[in-house]
């Protein structure tokens, strides 16, 4: 098991009663950026929630809320932060920004999906991009602390934050179209774009977005998540690298909302049936499933390689980007 893992990002039932314990599912010294909304949120959603998470992660004791970088790596708490998956919960008011910064957030989508205000998502025909709002959006969060995040977004959107903003950028949850040609996975031309500003894309472990979403394919998961962390290497070096799993603790509610709301998933997302995901443990490893610390091993990467991958490259960034 690697010595230290950056999670950056994962997510809870998007309900004030979520159990913030099911979170100790990852290794006590671990960092993990939570979703805290995203496209149907509201500003008091989202901060009610982001409160809510903040006391019961406060009163259960093993979690320690990340005000800094310095924050990070105690190896007797799992330090958390939260983002959020579109800027709709911003209310169109870029001061919230910073308002969100100061309840941990630390890192924001400008879209989930589908064209807002900020620019296009990844599903929308039409790709035009960041919009004015988008450019103003980077800006803040530039300014701010926060990380710009290309996951979701649509392809030229992606390119457009690359170009405009000032510090390392990142894709927080996102795979290669080169490996499995699924929507959501970015081009290698954005990777590259994002790697030009000294940024990270972390490979997510959602099956459908591997090419590997049976039920009983978790070891298979776990080979393809190792596929595409190959694929980055080759393409922009080990530097750029890291993980953000999406593992869903609600996995049952969001694949019923996948059903229920397609104008948010299209056939596009649900072809493939009901989302299957990597879990923590499955990730690190169990006597049933090999984690993918020990198959990127398998495959000869060193130590110091897999340590950038799990946690170095994503915490590197993190000191460059956020305001302490």
């Amino acid at each position: 098991m690697p010595p230290f893992l950056w999670e950056q990002h994962c997510c809870l039932p998007l309900v004030p009663s979520a159990r913030i314990a099911d979170l100790a599912r990852y290794p006590r010294g671990s960092y993990l950026s939570v979703n805290v909304g995203y496209s149907p949120h509201t500003t008091e959603d989202s901060l009610k929630l982001t409160r809510q998470y903040r006391a019961d992660a406060l009163a259960d004791g093993r979690f320690r809320l990340v005000h800094s970088h310095s924050d990070i790596g105690d190896p007797e708490t799992i330090a958390l932060a939260f983002d959020l998956e579109d800027s709709g919960p911003l209310g169109g008011d870029l001061d919230n920004v910073a308002l969100f910064y100061e309840y941990g957030v630390r890192s924001m989508l400008p879209t989930y999906n589908s064209a807002n205000a900020a620019g296009c998502g990844c599903l929308d025909t039409q790709d035009t991009g960041l919009t004015a709002y988008g450019r103003d959006l980077v800006r803040m969060l530039n300014e701010v602390g926060m990380f710009v995040d290309g996951s979701h977004c649509s392809a030229r959107t992606g390119l457009d934050l690359a170009t405009h903003t000032q510090v390392p950028m990142i894709y927080s949850h996102s795979n290669f179209a080169a490996l499995w040609e699924h929507p959501r996975n970015i081009t290698d031309e954005q990777a590259k774009a994002c790697a030009a500003t000294g940024g990270v894309i972390g490979i997510n472990g959602v099956g459908i977005f591997l090419g590997r979403n049976g039920v009983d394919e978790g070891a298979a998961r776990i080979e393809a998540m190792a596929d595409h962390v190959e694929h980055g290497v080759e393409l922009v070096g080990i530097e750029h690298i890291g993980i953000g799993s999406d593992y869903s603790f609600d996995a049952d509610d969001f694949n019923s909302m996948l059903t229920d709301h397609p104008e948010l998933y299209p056939e596009s997302y649900t072809k493939w049936g009901s989302l299957q995901w990597v879990p923590p443990e499955e990730l690190l490893g169990t006597e049933r499933v090999p984690g993918l610390d020990e198959v990127l091993a398998r495959r000869g990467f060193s130590a110091d390689d897999r340590a950038a991958v799990f946690g170095g490259n994503f915490s590197r960034v993190a000191a460059q980007v956020w305001r302490d």
